[in-house]
């Protein structure tokens, strides 16, 4: 894949992020994912995707609070954010795809 481009789950979990704003911890992307997409992802599955997503530099995460959650095993919540880089991919992406749909819609109005 070009330098720039990603792909359509990884636009999807951020849309996700940039959908929960402030509240952008892994269950209420899931969420997102789910009432928004209609798509249901594993807990391991997204943090698969955060990690190579951070790797490549389109999101970033912090801890919240020092204090560890027991009820998470001792880990402290994670909350993302989408970075420059990420929101640039977005946007060529975007680009890429509402120029390929241009014209399009008349080819698709007989399916069902």
């Amino acid at each position: 894949m070009a330098p720039g481009h990603i792909g359509e789950f990884e636009q999807v979990v951020l849309l996700a992020i940039l959908q929960a704003g402030d509240e952008a911890y892994a269950p209420n992307i899931r969420a997102v994912i789910h009432e928004s997409a209609g798509r249901s992802v594993s807990r391991g599955a997204l943090y698969r995707t955060f990690d190579r997503m951070a790797a490549k530099g389109l999101l970033e995460w912090e801890a919240e609070g020092s204090n560890p959650v027991p009820e998470r095993g001792g880990a402290p919540m994670r909350r993302f954010t989408v970075t420059a880089a990420g929101r640039r991919a977005l946007r060529v992406s975007r680009e890429a795809l509402l120029t390929l749909w241009d014209g399009i819609e008349p080819e698709l109005e007989d399916v069902r």
